[in-house]
């Protein structure tokens, strides 16, 4: 656990300045590098020590049986975990026959900076062995995001006073020994050793290592090549057996010598790919490397994210730490989904292996919003993905005696992945969380040739679950009974309202797609009678509302449950789910995370002002974010209900969920989607950002720490700008024709000759609201 501040609070870096080995995990996760095909965690370059070694490939698993006290059918049978593949990072160091481990001699000083504009990880540390010889070493590393194959690693060692005998040992290895793992103990010995080698190369100063999973069959081939500088005499040598290989760099440095080593990394897998073939890519995309170089590949990351930054970056001012934490989020969500290409976007992104590696709803809800309105094309390219595994939904569903397609709860390659069926099976809303993140795709970018050769069908599966799922009862009302929504404290409940309106979204959609989309419609067996079905569900869709209390309810009957006994429930039995069986909790009215509330932000048209703040003050006092997906949801709804000082409370507790590892988990990797939920808090919390039929509308107000809020979101091939200040709001369309937008309600259309100023309302005065006992935000 963090205890006190691990990094310095800067507006363009994360900077580590002292090595704490009883955080080094944690930090791992933090200065992990990435671009969503390839993943490093930010293990020390020697290897050892660490927390948990991770070096990752997008999409690369080995399969294991799910445990099962009690058969039953329409079980999954099998679990799908990530692996740590070959670990190209690996640099060790020999000083006058010492091995430079930082737990042994002294440690002078040490300090790494993830630079958030570069994209690159530094690293400078002063040590003296344990026999007297002092050194200077210095690395920079990065995964690149516009060479997709590629990560690289620059290295340099110098003396400090005195002569020294310097051997650097450049590694790929592969099977490293992982930390005892605490879950289910089949996963432990499927994921023991799980890579069989099929070849091991080296010659000069080249490696190759090529491996293939146990049980799922996947070929994983990692190749690496070296520029080597030093003084005369400078000698290398290579080998290999069938898990490591390995270039030796032997030279004697005078002080004021350096010696530099300059590793290129090349990754690559496939399911079907011959083992000839994986090495030969691997080797073109080493050639492509080599041809620009170290530095052309520092210069290519460079204007990338000068690139990304323009359209992207949110400006904070008044909150130096969270103005540091949504560039650190935006850049790491970035680095999730950037060249994720037809692959999922894990929870953890590629910075650890919590949940397995697996990807959940967060990713089209939490996730892929951002994207949406900063780098759209990795949106299409998560959604390509969803689409290509419409086969392994289809047959779910049939399975489940269902039509259209069941997308899983949490998986990897598309299959359902999860044991628990309430929170997994029952979880339908995942299906409509992918059509909204379609529809939003579409609206924001115009892209109608991704609608037509990916959303239709995507839309048209999904409503097809949504009428078979659901019926109509005497009365003509729809209902979808049985369902888990957000909240995995209420499962297998009745008329779960996100569930109910986020399908009611997915069926007009569809309906509305298909008669754009007259081909695609026929090709996939849609008549008009169909879409008609789809219409009548949607208009008859039944939300649960208690006229007594004036409320929404979660699901049908939820209000009418015994609440939670909050009052003798210890600080220490949070969260409830380790501490209290799931019968209790399915059973009374307390919530996980967010499920109306996130209702009232992603269906925000069916809510009027007063109804979402007397919804929020009923559901504020019950619900205990035992979940990191809670706190910016609930930031949004908060500023929307006048409730700004509670709202940046909560916008914080997203911010900073890593970087002070506020649930003491982040050395398991990095909570992506409540990173994403920096962004969700601070443009759609306090600047009121909202996608409607027509457009994007906006409701700003600033809370009173936040003097100055700015923001850049991509829209329909335009960038605006949006400046908020505490009594007034500026519109700045910095390049596009014309673009009609909302202020408050008022239409207003921008364009690139002026800004458009508008003042800022002040927020109706409201009581407010109560948490539940222990379970405020921490006060700002």
């Amino acid at each position: 656990m963090i205890t006190q501040r691990s990094y310095a609070v800067e507006p363009w870096t994360v900077r580590e300045t002292e090595l704490n080995l009883d955080v080094l995990a944690q930090s791992e996760s933090v200065f992990a590098l990435s671009n969503g095909h390839v993943g490093w965690r930010g293990n020390l370059d020697e290897g050892e020590p660490h927390g948990l070694p991770g070096s990752y490939l997008n999409g690369v698993h080995e399969v294991h049986p799910l445990p099962y006290a009690e058969a039953g059918y329409g079980y999954p049978e099998s679990g799908q975990t990530v692996i740590n593949v070959t670990n190209g990072k690996v640099l060790r160091l020999l000083v006058d026959d010492e091995p430079f481990d930082l737990r042994y001699g002294k440690l002078v000083g040490h300090e790494r900076t993830l630079d958030l504009r570069r994209g690159v990880l530094e690293r400078t540390c002063e040590w003296t062995s344990p026999t007297g010889s002092t050194v200077r070493v210095r690395s920079t590393r990065l995964v690149s995001l516009t060479q997709r194959a590629v990560a690289a690693v620059a290295y340099e060692v110098e003396p400090v006073g005195n002569r020294a005998r310097v051997v650097i040992q450049s590694e790929l290895v592969a099977n490293e020994q992982l930390p005892g793992s605490n879950g289910d103990p089949r996963a432990a010995m499927a994921l023991q050793s799980p890579l069989e080698p099929e070849e091991d190369f080296a010659s000069d100063r080249r490696l190759r290592l090529v491996h293939r999973t146990r049980r799922s069959g996947l070929r994983v081939a990692v190749a690496a090549d070296h520029v080597v500088t030093g003084p005369e005499r400078t000698t290398t040598t290579s080998e290999s057996n069938p898990d490591v290989a390995r270039l030796t760099v032997t030279s004697v440095l005078e002080p004021g010598q350096r010696l530099r080593v300059e590793k290129l990394v090349a990754h690559g897998w496939s399911g079907a790919r011959s083992l000839p073939a994986m090495s030969d890519q691997v080797d073109a995309a080493l050639a492509a490397a080599a041809h620009d170089g170290w530095q052309g590949l520092v210069d290519e990351q460079q204007a990338y994210l000068d690139d990304f930054w323009s359209r992207a970056d949110v400006e904070v001012d008044g909150d130096e730490e969270i103005q540091q934490a949504v560039r650190f989020a935006l850049f790491h969500v970035l680095q999730a989904g950037a060249r994720a290409e037809q692959r999922a976007i894990p929870a953890k992104g590629l910075t650890g292996s919590g949940y397995d590696g697996h990807a959940f709803w967060d990713t089209e809800m939490f996730v892929l919003p951002v994207l949406t309105y900063t780098a759209p094309g990795s949106v299409a390219e998560a959604l390509r993905w969803r689409y290509n595994t419409l086969d392994s939904a289809r047959e779910r569903a049939a399975q489940l005696g269902l039509e259209g397609a069941a997308f899983p709860w949490r998986t990897i390659a598309g299959s359902e992945g999860s044991a628990y069926w309430p929170a997994g099976t029952a979880a339908f809303h995942v299906n409509a969380d992918i059509a909204n993140a379609v529809v939003r795709y579409v609206a924001a970018t115009g892209d109608t040739d991704f609608e037509r050769d990916t959303g239709v069908e995507l839309l048209v599966e999904t409503a097809r679950l949504w009428r078979s799922l659901g019926h109509h009862d005497h009365h003509g009302t729809f209902h979808i009974d049985g369902v888990t929504g957000p909240d995995e404290y209420s499962a297998v409940a009745d008329d779960n309202t996100y569930t109910n309106l986020m399908a009611r979204e997915n069926l007009l959609a569809a309906a509305d797609v298909v008669e754009r989309h007259p081909r695609q419609a026929e090709r996939l067996g849609v008549d008009d009678e169909e879409s008609a079905a789809w219409r009548d569900a949607a208009e008859a869709m039944h939300i649960p509302y208690n006229r007594e209390l004036g409320v929404h309810e979660q699901h049908a009957g939820f209000t009418r449950y015994q609440r939670w006994d909050f009052a003798n429930t210890r600080p220490d039995q949070y969260p409830l789910l380790l501490n209290f069986p799931y019968f209790d909790l399915y059973r009374k009215q307390v919530v996980k995370q967010a499920d109306l509330v996130l209702a009232m932000y992603t269906c925000d048209g069916y809510f009027d002002d007063e109804q979402t703040a007397r919804n929020f003050a009923y559901y504020e006092p019950l619900t205990v974010r035992d979940s990191s997906l809670s706190a910016c949801c609930q930031a949004v709804i908060a500023a929307q209900a006048g409730h700004l000082r509670l709202a940046y409370d909560y916008a914080a507790e997203a911010a900073l969920m890593d970087l002070a590892d506020l649930e003491h988990n982040t050395r398991d990797g990095l909570h992506i989607a409540s990173l994403a939920g920096t962004w969700m808090a601070l443009v759609a919390g306090f600047g009121g950002m909202r996608r409607h039929d027509d457009g994007l509308s906006f409701a700003p107000r600033l809370p009173e720490k936040i003097r100055r809020l700015a923001f850049t979101v991509r829209f329909l091939d335009r960038r605006l700008r949006v400046e908020v200040h505490a009594d007034k709001a500026t519109y700045a369309l910095l390049d596009g024709a014309p673009l009609t937008i909302r202020h408050h309600g008022e239409p207003l259309t921008v364009s690139t000759d002026e800004p458009a100023v508008r003042a800022v309302p002040p927020a109706k005065p409201r009581p407010a609201p109560e948490q539940p006992p222990h379970r405020a935000p921490s006060r700002r």
